[in-house]
């Protein structure tokens, strides 16, 4: 790789649908590329690294969080929306990365937190200063305790990453916080906090982003009420836009008036909302006149199985055509196991529960997964991904192959979910771990000293050196696969093919180009047409079990 590959692509142009179809790559900064040796991933790194970002073919890079933090939940406990974590670099280090990913051809999407604070926010800070019944306190949610002295919480709500919903302030009051105890939830209720984040939407356009992937977009809107029910009683209210804390029908006006922030530059900043609710409802999050495109999860949550792809492809185009929005796909991120573990491990037929969750819990027993079968159901998947209308959300080290990282010390953890969970919840270390650039090195590249997570020894083998250039390798198979992609887009939609076998799906894109991917175990005979691509080698022109191919008529 050299540095002219920074420039082989023309600069982003004012194409105000450039979002629909592309092809989004989600780097975690801390865990991306350290460029000053303190074994945490910074924008420097980001900056050194666009030559790659390049080569590998992507069209845009969302970052997580990079924002001041204590990472009491990796980066997503904000201290300030509008300036950079000085572990991470500076606004100037922001602006030369910006402006190198830009003038490569590729756009910036980046995390929006707005459903909480972190607790060392200054306007957190000012809350617990002053007294009950003050402006600042109302910015978040605080309630009365209960029991003599408000000495009990103000309900028996749990967190979602375990524990009580509520905390104690220490004068009778306790504020409330869904997440870890140092994310308070804010109150939107309250027009300053909406206009405050017009102002930082605006503050990140102004430096050159082209859009917003928005956290927690569902939790935004609440309505406790005057009496706060049970934890039991909140569990059986419909999720039908009423629920008090979740995917209230009013959280929309505040996208409304996103909207109109983002209607003010010129290409209209885009949105990508990640709000875990009924597929149903998701459409309305990826309204033209909302945040315009929300994450589809279907596919993640799915098992290798054609049955179900099918429906999840046909029902989410249905809901594309019905937002006027596309549609987005993913397998992996930073808060779920890697796909290529995933896939390697027994089939979840209907367990509600993240699939590779307890094999975590047990001590990833090399025994239960097989690695060889996940990573080939993986690049089978990822390559149907790449040939459907719509985005394609990739997350950092998936074009690599790499599994999921099950074996790190407590004592090494990070997140609050495993702390806050012991025995129960294994917590998302494990796809967070740093990238491995070289074959060997104190970091295997990543960076002059260590890395804040660490790495396994069969890292080595999964570095992009290992894969750099070498045919069949999963790096690859990206790059192929994302060169063409590029070329062969066309209008959004795709035909189903009759395949005579209920274990193979196919479909052909407008520009007579077709996809089949074999979920089974026999081989299948291809349709004539020249191939373009495919996930594994084929077997006397066949394509073989766990396996898909691109094909030209």
């Amino acid at each position: 790789m050299t540095d002219t590959l920074a420039t082989a692509r023309l600069l982003p142009t004012p194409d105000e649908t450039w979002w629909r179809q592309a092809a989004v790559y989600q780097i975690y900064p801390r865990s991306f590329a350290d460029s000053n040796g303190d074994g945490v991933g910074d924008l420097p790194g980001i900056t050194d690294r666009v030559p790659y970002l390049v080569q590998l073919g992507i069209d845009a890079v969302w970052l997580s969080p990079f924002y001041p933090s204590a990472l009491a939940d990796g980066g997503y406990d904000v201290d300030d929306y509008r300036n950079i974590d000085p572990r991470l670099g500076t606004l100037a280090d922001f602006d030369v990365m910006t402006q190198a990913l830009h003038a490569a051809g590729i756009r910036l999407i980046v995390d929006i937190v707005p459903n909480h604070t972190s607790d060392r926010h200054e306007w957190f800070r000012e809350a617990l200063a002053s007294p009950k019944g003050s402006a600042p306190r109302e910015r978040y949610i605080f309630r009365d305790g209960a029991g003599p002295d408000g000495a009990e919480p103000p309900a028996d709500w749990e967190s979602t990453f375990g524990g009580p919903a509520w905390e104690p302030v220490g004068d009778g009051q306790w504020y409330f916080h869904f997440f870890a105890k140092e994310q308070p939830d804010l109150n939107w209720n309250n027009p300053e906090v909406r206009a405050d984040f017009r102002r930082t939407l605006r503050f990140w356009s102004d430096r050159g982003v082209d859009g917003f992937r928005i956290d927690v977009a569902h939790g935004l809107a609440k309505d406790l009420g005057r009496t706060l029910p049970t934890q039991a009683e909140l569990d059986a209210l419909p999720k039908d836009g009423s629920h008090p804390l979740w995917d209230r029908d009013d959280v929309h006006e505040i996208y409304a008036e996103w909207r109109a922030v983002f209607n003010e530059y010129a290409p209209a900043r885009t949105a990508v909302a990640e709000a875990w609710v009924a597929s149903d409802r998701r459409a309305r999050y990826a309204s033209a006149d909302g945040l315009g495109q929300a994450f589809n999860f279907d596919l993640l949550e799915a098992d290798f199985d054609a049955g179900q792809f099918r429906d999840i492809i046909a029902f989410n185009l249905g809901l594309a055509a019905e937002s006027g929005s596309s549609t987005t796909w993913v397998f992996s991120n930073h808060d779920v196991v890697r796909h290529a573990t995933r896939y390697g491990l027994p089939a979840r037929n209907g367990d509600v529960a993240k699939q590779g969750s307890q094999w975590l819990l047990s001590g990833g027993p090399a025994s239960e997964l097989d690695a060889e079968l996940g990573l080939r159901r993986a690049r089978a998947a990822t390559l149907l991904d790449l040939a459907l209308p719509g985005s394609a959300y990739l997350y950092q080290g998936e074009e690599l192959g790499l599994q999921e990282v099950a074996h790190i010390p407590a004592a090494e953890r990070q997140d609050p979910a495993f702390f806050r969970n012991p025995g129960v919840d294994m917590g998302r270390d494990g796809c967070r771990v740093p990238l491995p650039w070289t074959r060997t090195g104190p970091s295997y590249g990543f960076g002059a000293g260590g890395s804040h997570l660490p790495q396994p020894g069969w890292f080595t083998g999964y570095s992009v050196e290992a894969e750099d250039g070498v045919a069949g390798s999963t790096l690859s198979l990206y790059r192929a696969a994302l060169a063409l992609r590029s070329r062969l887009q066309a209008a959004e939609s795709l035909e189903w093919m009759e395949t005579g076998r209920a274990d193979v799906l196919a479909f052909r894109r407008p520009n007579g180009w077709t996809s089949v991917t074999n979920f089974g175990t026999e081989a299948f005979t291809l349709p004539a047409g020249e191939v373009l691509v495919s996930s594994t080698a084929l077997e006397a022109g066949s394509l073989p079990g766990a396996a898909t191919a691109w094909l030209q008529a």
